[in-house]
């Protein structure tokens, strides 16, 4: 795969975009899903335009906004800070975005504070969420760190990563190994940009 060919006409989310100069601590998050949408989009790897993955099929909705880092890769190396999974989701790694004011759209590209994460287990392979801030947003001020936000806001987000995969009498595919604050965050992130040097970029 030839990183060249994603830049000719519109730049790729995932391989045009720059992570941005000042990560871990600050990077561009690419929005896939708004709070409260009915359908599941996710990039297309190939066009990098959005798709429809599948509807949800419950109640379990998102209320954050929700998307992926560009030029990060979940593989080996991100794989390694698990201690229950031994490969990584083979996708760019996901990101939480908390914002005050409603953002109504996706497809839209944002400089996000990283301030956590959690570590999620799906279906044997790691699937780190990383938690971040819109970058600047005055209600957060301050919050540097996943441990000064209200539990309420995690909670939620624990119960639909739990929750978003589920189906009535089948085996639940998703397992919380760890929420984490903002220097394991940072570690997720570098190796996220590690796999994707090795995968992508060599």
């Amino acid at each position: 795969m030839s990183i060249k060919n994603f830049q000719k006409f519109r730049p790729h989310p995932w391989h045009g975009i720059h992570i941005g100069s000042e990560a871990p601590k600050i990077v561009k998050a690419y929005i896939e899903i708004i709070p409260n949408d009915m359908i599941k989009y996710e990039i297309c790897k190939e066009t990098g335009y959005i798709k429809v993955d599948r509807p949800q099929k419950f109640s379990s909705l998102p209320s954050f906004l929700y998307g992926f880092i560009p030029e990060t890769y979940s593989a080996e190396t991100t794989a390694s800070l698990s201690n229950m999974a031994d490969r990584g989701d083979g996708d760019p790694v996901d990101i939480c975005v908390l914002s005050e004011l409603p953002i109504t759209r996706a497809d839209i590209i944002m400089d996000v504070r990283v301030i956590g994460g959690i570590r999620l287990i799906d279906t044997g392979e790691v699937d780190d969420k990383i938690v971040a801030i819109l970058n600047g947003d005055p209600f957060y001020d301050g919050v540097t760190d996943i441990s000064q936000v209200n539990a309420v806001i995690i909670d939620r987000m624990r119960h639909y990563f739990l929750s978003y995969k589920s189906i009535p009498g089948e085996p639940v595919k998703t397992q919380i190994e760890s929420i984490y604050g903002a220097n394991e965050a940072y570690k997720v992130i570098k190796a996220g940009i590690t796999d994707y040097n090795t995968h992508f970029k060599n």
